[in-house]
């Protein structure tokens, strides 16, 4: 049975603002007081502003790296923060948290009767199988891809990934050791299957059955969807929207279906989807508690979807509560375990908590002011000045990286890369984030297994010695960073490499070093 840490090992590298005005269906009641545009004051709600406080300053203690969180009950917002440099209108990379909107989509093929969790998964490619169908993977069905019982004893997505551009071909053929339905094991490749079958019944990819039908209705935009060669969305990660549309998704299964008077997923569906269809892992953390239709359950009795490194979208029914976080969390279960002794203890029985607005002005302060730390102080150093403008040829690499310039202005850095026929230009600031350049797909010395896909780049530098600068740069719209550290000479530069991922697992990054020249122009 794998388990989570096993996942993330097989997975690989791979500004704080108060809301304007947010619309949100499905609120109801009367005299909640709005101490900010679209943002409720939790005492209204029956939350205590000073447990929210608690929990901000327990992540801010805690090492666990945390991106945003945004918080409704009874179908209105009373928290929202983003820890610079991360912003509301950047879309986060979900992982895992992916698996719950391709099980939606299958559920909303449910509710128009075009697929049944008894249907045997061999029944949608007959054009696809192997010359000898076994019997376990004839057995196989959709309830078996929902529940990850496929009868697989390690993930398939590895080499899905790595057998052909024909992915349902590949997972088709791979041996199923056990009877399906008997044992859970996390299971990635299950999930693009069930997308595949999503494309294979309704002629439309994930994205383009879930706009109409999900993204529009629930004002998602900007998102994104990583496709195998052959234009199948691969479900089981790589979608990425905003921390508020992960909000509004978990609203729109709180609300058993409904939003804004529409019924877009039948109440029957999300009520099997999250309950506990089958056992998980075997102990008692909140991957122990079962798993439904690609959500898990939790602790508390509450139910999650959730994604690598810490993103989440939590319901809890009986608070009538949702609660989305985007993160780089090297502890998921931590993670969220500040949020059961910190948040669901805040939300009180009572429908509202007597006016407290000095704790609340001070709960708005510092959401208004989350911010990332900044690691490193800069020392003196003359070579600011002497690589200023400078240009440097790297000798061969695997990467086909040909050249690097630098530049100074004031206490702004801007690098400048030639890698592969492309430009890739962004700023860095002193000791302090600056948002200004893209690292363009997979480019930027990138590290297999990240999901090759365009990110904007906040970043900070500082000079660790004489000769040594070492620049940090945070993908806003993916989860993670990578540290380039410029060993500079009179007449050249080695370029060492770091990443979150590596760090958090103390383990060196997987990317030699390489070494440039100094150009006479």
């Amino acid at each position: 049975m794998i388990n989570r840490r096993t996942f993330l090992k097989q997975l690989g590298g791979g500004a704080a603002g108060l809301a304007t005005m947010i619309w949100l269906p499905g609120c109801t009641g009367t005299g909640a007081r709005q101490s900010i545009a679209g943002i409720y004051s939790p005492e209204s709600q029956g939350v205590a502003s000073q447990g929210l406080i608690d929990f901000l300053e327990a992540v801010n203690a805690s090492n666990l790296e945390f991106h945003s969180i945004m918080i409704n009950r009874n179908g209105k917002l009373i928290l929202e923060g983003w820890w610079e440099p991360f912003k509301k209108e950047y879309v986060h990379t979900l992982y895992s948290l992916s698996k719950s909107f391709t099980s939606t989509a299958v559920g909303m093929l449910y509710d128009e009767g075009k697929v049944k969790p008894a249907d045997k998964v061999v029944s949608f490619f007959p054009d696809k199988l192997p010359a000898k169908v076994s019997d376990n993977l004839a057995a196989m069905s959709v309830h078996d891809l929902l529940t990850m019982h496929t009868g697989h004893t390690e993930d398939t997505m590895g080499k899905l990934r790595t057998g052909g551009d024909d992915w349902v071909k590949t997972f088709l053929s791979l041996e199923v050791p056990a009877v399906p339905g008997t044992h859970f094991l996390y299971n990635t490749g299950a999930t693009y299957m069930l997308s595949a079958i999503v494309q294979k019944v309704s002629g439309q990819n994930l994205m383009q059955f879930l706009t109409p039908r999900l993204f529009e209705p629930l004002a998602i935009q900007g998102a994104d969807w990583e496709a195998d060669p052959m234009g199948v969305n691969v479900g089981g990660y790589g979608l990425r929207i905003r921390t508020q549309d992960i909000l509004n998704f978990g609203q729109l299964y709180l609300q058993e279906g409904e939003w804004n008077g529409k019924r877009l997923l039948s109440k029957e569906w999300i009520s099997e989807a999250t309950r506990k269809q089958v056992n998980s892992q075997d102990n008692d953390s909140d991957w122990g508690q079962g798993y439904g239709y690609q959500f898990w359950r939790c602790k508390p009795g509450c139910y999650r979807g959730d994604g690598a490194f810490g993103q989440y979208c939590i319901v809890v029914p009986d608070k009538n509560a949702v609660i989305a976080i985007t993160s780089e969390t090297r502890d998921m279960g931590a993670s969220m375990q500040l949020v059961w002794d910190h948040i669901l203890p805040a939300m009180k029985d009572s429908p509202s908590l007597p006016d407290d607005p000095a704790t609340e002005e001070r709960l708005r302060t510092m959401a208004a002011g989350l911010t990332l730390p900044i690691a490193g102080t800069s020392v003196a150093t003359n070579r600011k000045d002497q690589v200023n403008g400078k240009t440097y040829q790297f000798s061969e690499n695997p990467y086909n990286a040909h050249r690097v310039s630098v530049s100074f202005a004031g206490e702004v850095c801007e690098l400048t890369f030639e890698e592969d026929g492309k430009t890739i230009r962004f700023k860095s600031g002193a000791g302090t984030w600056v948002t200004d350049g893209e690292k363009p797909g997979d480019s930027l010395f990138a590290l297999r297994g990240r999901t090759p896909v365009r990110t904007a780049i906040s970043s900070h530098y500082h000079w660790s010695d004489a000769d040594t600068l070492v620049v940090t740069a945070k993908y806003v719209e993916n989860a993670h960073h990578d540290v380039f550290t410029f060993v500079f000479s009179d007449d050249g530069l080695e370029l060492k490499f770091g990443n979150s991922v590596s760090l958090f697992r103390e383990q060196d990054d997987p990317r030699a070093p390489i070494t440039a020249k100094l150009t006479s122009t």
